[in-house]
C-alpha cells in the first residue's frame, strides 16, 4: 500500500479501489484453508466473499499497528511543546490517510463490516473507526502512560501551554485545539460508534485541567489580594473569568464551559466573597457605581452571594433616609425668626418640618438609591425588595413622625400644596411629575387610611373654597390613588366632584329665579351655596349656634325656600365654619353692600364674600368673623366681649381665638376691656385676608381626623373578621388574627390588641361564638 508521505494520483486511487472490490468479492480460495489461516470457526452459511473480507480486514488492522509502532518510537524522547507539535502533525497525517483508506474500502464497509455488525460481532468497525481504535490502543495509550515525574505526558504538555497563556505569553492555540479535538475523536462508544463518547476527553484532559485551574487561580488570587485593593482584585477576577469563557470558545470542548466557569467562580469569587462583601459598604458610602456593578456581577455568580449585600444595602438606605429627614427637621427648627417671620418659624418648630421639605427629603433618598439599583444592580428584584423595605421603614418611622400617623398627614399636606392655585409649578408636566413623586412616597405609607382621611379633608377645602389649581390635576391624582388602592378607596372623592358639578347648575338656577322674583335692590348680596352629600364629604356639623346678621339672614331664607321646593323632605345643615365672606371697611363701619356667600347644605357649607367700595380695604373673612365685625355696624365702634357673645351667639372658645387674631392684625384694639374698631387701620394690601388658620383649630382638625380614622378602623376590622368567618365557618384564634392582618395591611397595619377587642365585640353581638370545649376556636353564626 502507498505510504502516508507519498501522493496518490486519481488513477492509482481507482486501481486500488478496484483491487479491494475484486478481493472482497473473490470466492476462489478454499473456505477451510482460510478458516484455519484466520482462526475462524467454519460455518456452512458463510461464503468465500465473506472470508475474503475478514482476511482483508485483518491485514488492514496489522498495517495500522505496524505504522503506529514507528510513530510511537519517534515520540518516545519528546515532551512539552515539541511533543505537541509532533503529535498534532502525525494526527493530521494519520486521520487524513485513514479517511482515504476508508473510502478505498467502501465496499468492505458497506457489505462485510455491516454484515458482521448486524450479526452481533464485537470489535468490528468501519475502516476509519478501526484506524482511530488502533491509534488509541497502540499510540495514545502508550504516550499517556505516566512518566517518572508524574502526570500524563501529553496532557502535561497541553496544561503547560495553557499555563503559559494564562501568564500572558503567546502560544500556538492550534496545537492545544488539535490535541483536544483528538481526545474528543478518540471517545468511541463500543456499542454505537456513531454516538460521541467524551470519556477519553474528560479523563485525559478535563479533570486534570480543572484541577490545574484550581491550583493556578488559588495561588494567583491570594498573591494579588495581598498586593492590591479589593476593587483592583474584582477587576482582575472579572478579566480572568472573561478569559476562561473565551478559552472555551477558542479551543476547549463546549461541555467544559460549565465546569470551568464553576471552578473559576469558586476559586476567584466564592473563596474571597467575604472580603468583597466587607468592601460593599465603603463603595456605597463613596457612591462608586462601576465598582458596585462589578461586585454585583461577581457575587451574583455564587449561591447566596448577594444576600449580605442586600441586607447591607437595606440598612444603608434606611440610615440615609433617616438622616435626610433629620436634616430637614433640623433646617426647619433652625429657620430664622426675625420680624414677621417669628410666627412662621414658631409654627415650623412646632411641626418640626414642613410638608414639602419632608417629602423632598424622602424622595431624594429613594430616587438616588432607585437609580443605583437600576444601574449598578441591574434592577435585581432582591435589591428592589431591600429598597422597598428600607423606604417603608424610614417613611413611617423617622424623627419627624411624632406618631405613626404623621407621615401620611404630611404627605397629604404636600399633595394639597401641589394641587392649590398657589402652587408655583405652572406646567402641567411639572404637576404631573410631582404627583407621580407623591405616589412614590404613598406606596410606602403603611396607614393609607390616614392619608385618605386627610386628603379627603383637604380636597373638600380646595373644592369649597375654589382654590384647586386644575380639575385635570385633581382627576389625575384620584386616578393614581384608584390604581394603587382600588375603586372603594376613591369612591367618595369622585362623588365630591359630582356634587360640585351639580351645584354649578343649581346655583345658576337659583340666581335666575331670584332675578325673576326680586328687584335688584333686594338682591344686594351675590350669593352661592354648595349642597353637599353628607355621606361623601368629610365635613362635620357646627357645634355652636350662630346668630346671622340681618344682612345675611334674608338671602339664607330665600335659598332654603328655593331648595325645599326643588327637593322636599331633605334637611339642610348650614356649615358656617366653612363659609367665606368679603367685607369692606367704610369709615367707622363695615359695609355689606354686596356679598358673595358660599354655603354648604345637607351638611352644607357656606362661603360669603362682600364686594366693597374700591377706595377702602376689603377684608376676606370667615362667616364667624363677618358676624363679629358686622356687630359694629349696629352697636357702635366699641363692644365688650359679652356684647359680641350675645350678638353672635358664639361661645367663648370660638370667639376668643378670632378676637385674638383681629387684635394681632390690628383690625380691633382692646382698650379697658372693650373691643374697638381701629379707625386708623393701615395695610400694604387692599384686599386683606383675615381668615388665616388658627393653630389650635389646625391641631383640633388633626385630632378629629384621627378620631374618625379610629372609628372607621374598628368598623373595618369587624367587617373583615365577619367576612373571613363567613367563608371559613370555623377558625382558630391565631389563624383569624393572621388572616385579618393580611387582608387589612393594604390599608393600614392593624394591631393585634385592636383585633382582639373587635373579636370580643362580635362575640357580644353574637356574630361569632366560641366552640364548646375550646376557647381557641371560633364559629360563625349566620
Amino acid at each position: 500500500m502507498t505510504r502516508l508521505n507519498e501522493g496518490m494520483s486519481y488513477k492509482k486511487y481507482m486501481d486500488l479501489y478496484t483491487v479491494s472490490y475484486n478481493y472482497c468479492t473473490s470466492s476462489r480460495m478454499n473456505s477451510g484453508g482460510i478458516n484455519e489461516t484466520l482462526g475462524v470457526s467454519g460455518s456452512a452459511g458463510r461464503s468465500g466473499a465473506n472470508l475474503m473480507g475478514a482476511d482483508l480486514y485483518k491485514h488492514l488492522k496489522e498495517y495500522f499497528i505496524e505504522h503506529l509502532k514507528g510513530v510511537r518510537a519517534e515520540a518516545a524522547d519528546l515532551s512539552d511543546e515539541p511533543l505537541l507539535r509532533y503529535y498534532t502533525r502525525e494526527w493530521d497525517r494519520y486521520t487524513t490517510g485513514a479517511s482515504y483508506v476508508n473510502r478505498l474500502f467502501t465496499y468492505l464497509n458497506r457489505h462485510w463490516v455491516k454484515r458482521e455488525k448486524d450479526e452481533g460481532r464485537k470489535n468490528v468497525y468501519v475502516v476509519y473507526i478501526l484506524a482511530l481504535v488502533m491509534w488509541k490502543e497502540h499510540f495514545y495509550t502508550a504516550l499517556q502512560q505516566p512518566p517518572a515525574s508524574g502526570g500524563n505526558k501529553l496532557t502535561a504538555a497541553v496544561l503547560k501551554l495553557i499555563e503559559k497563556q494564562r501568564n500572558g505569553e503567546t502560544i500556538e492555540t492550534d496545537l492545544v485545539k488539535k490535541v483536544i479535538d483528538s481526545f474528543v475523536a478518540l471517545g468511541l462508544d463500543e456499542n454505537d460508534t456513531n454516538r460521541q463518547n467524551l470519556d477519553v476527553y474528560r479523563q485525559a484532559f478535563e479533570s486534570p485541567f480543572l484541577s490545574a485551574t484550581d491550583s493556578f487561580y488559588s495561588a494567583e488570587s491570594e498573591q494579588y489580594l495581598a498586593a492590591n485593593s479589593v476593587t483592583e482584585y474584582m477587576k482582575k477576577s472579572e478579566s480572568r473569568l472573561g478569559e476562561e469563557e473565551s478559552r472555551v470558545d477558542l479551543y476547549l470542548h463546549a461541555s467544559t464551559r460549565k465546569g470551568l466557569v464553576s471552578k473559576c467562580e469558586e476559586v476567584l469569587v466564592k473563596n474571597h466573597a467575604e472580603i468583597m462583601q466587607e468592601e460593599f459598604q465603603r463603595l456605597l458610602d463613596q457612591e462608586q457605581e462601576p465598582d458596585l456593578h462589578r461586585m454585583y456581577l461577581l457575587l451574583s455568580r455564587i449561591p447566596n452571594g448577594l444576600d449580605p449585600l442586600r441586607e447591607r444595602f437595606e440598612q444603608h438606605v434606611k440610615k440615609a433616609g433617616l438622616d435626610s429627614v433629620e436634616r430637614a427637621v433640623g433646617a426647619a427648627a433652625a429657620a430664622p425668626a426675625d420680624g414677621d417671620a417669628k410666627g412662621a418659624a414658631a409654627e415650623k418648630k412646632e411641626s418640626a418640618v414642613e410638608p414639602k421639605a419632608y417629602v423632598d427629603s424622602l424622595l431624594a433618598v429613594h430616587k438616588k438609591n432607585s437609580e443605583l439599583v437600576g444601574k449598578a444592580f441591574r434592577g435585581d428584584q432582591g435589591f428592589v425588595a431591600s429598597l422597598d423595605r428600607a423606604c417603608r421603614e424610614y417613611v413611617n418611622r423617622n424623627k419627624a413622625c411624632s406618631s405613626p400617623n404623621k407621615s401620611p398627614e404630611l404627605l397629604a399636606k404636600y399633595a394639597d400644596s401641589l394641587l392649590r392655585k398657589s402652587n408655583k409649578a405652572s406646567e402641567d408636566a411639572d404637576i404631573e411629575q410631582a404627583l407621580s413623586d407623591t405616589m412614590t412616597v404613598f406606596k410606602y405609607i403603611e396607614d393609607k387610611d390616614v392619608f385618605q382621611k386627610f386628603y379627603s379633608k383637604m380636597l373638600a377645602n380646595r373644592l369649597i373654597k375654589d382654590t384647586s389649581a386644575s380639575e385635570d390635576a385633581e382627576s389625575s391624582m384620584i386616578g393614581k390613588l384608584k390604581d394603587a388602592c382600588g375603586f372603594e378607596y376613591t369612591s367618595k372623592l369622585q362623588r365630591m366632584f359630582q356634587d360640585m358639578q351639580l351645584n354649578r347648575d343649581f346655583n345658576a338656577g337659583f340666581k335666575e329665579k331670584m332675578q325673576q322674583t326680586h328687584d335688584e335692590s333686594e338682591l344686594s348680596i351675590d350669593f352661592q351655596c354648595l349642597v353637599l352629600g353628607t355621606s361623601s364629604w368629610p365635613l362635620a356639623a357646627p357645634t355652636a349656634k350662630l346668630n346671622l346678621p340681618a344682612e345675611l339672614l334674608k338671602t339664607k331664607d330665600r335659598f332654603e325656600h328655593y331648595y325645599m321646593n326643588k327637593h322636599s323632605g331633605r334637611k339642610l345643615t348650614w356649615l358656617w365654619q366653612h363659609s367665606r365672606n368679603e367685607c369692606v371697611e367704610s369709615g367707622s363701619s363695615l359695609s355689606q353692600a354686596s356679598a358673595l356667600a358660599r354655603a354648604c347644605c345637607s351638611r352644607p357649607h357656606r362661603r360669603l364674600r362682600t364686594l366693597y367700595t374700591p377706595q377702602k380695604y376689603f377684608f376676606v373673612t370667615s362667616t364667624h368673623q363677618a358676624c363679629i365685625l358686622l356687630q359694629f355696624n349696629s352697636s357702635g365702634d366699641s363692644l365688650s366681649l359679652k356684647d359680641i357673645e350675645t350678638g353672635t351667639g358664639l361661645p367663648d372658645e370660638t370667639l376668643k381665638p378670632i378676637l385674638a387674631n383681629f387684635l394681632k392684625q390690628r383690625v380691633l384694639e382692646l382698650k379697658d376691656g372693650m373691643y374697638e374698631l381701629n379707625l386708623g387701620f393701615k395695610s400694604k394690601k387692599i384686599r386683606v385676608p383675615l381668615n388665616v388658620p388658627i393653630k389650635a383649630e389646625q391641631k383640633q382638625e388633626s385630632a378629629d381626623v384621627m378620631k374618625h380614622v379610629d372609628e372607621d378602623r374598628k368598623i373595618l376590622i369587624q367587617a373583615t373578621i365577619v367576612r373571613i368567618m363567613k367563608s371559613r365557618k370555623t377558625l382558630k384564634h391565631q389563624q383569624l388574627i393572621a388572616e385579618t392582618i393580611d387582608q387589612l395591611k393594604a390599608r393600614f397595619q392593624p394591631r393585634v390588641p385592636d383585633i382582639k377587642k373587635q373579636i370580643d365585640v362580635l362575640l357580644d353581638k353574637e356574630y361569632l361564638e366560641r366552640e364548646e370545649g375550646s376557647r381557641d376556636n371560633y364559629r360563625y353564626l349566620a
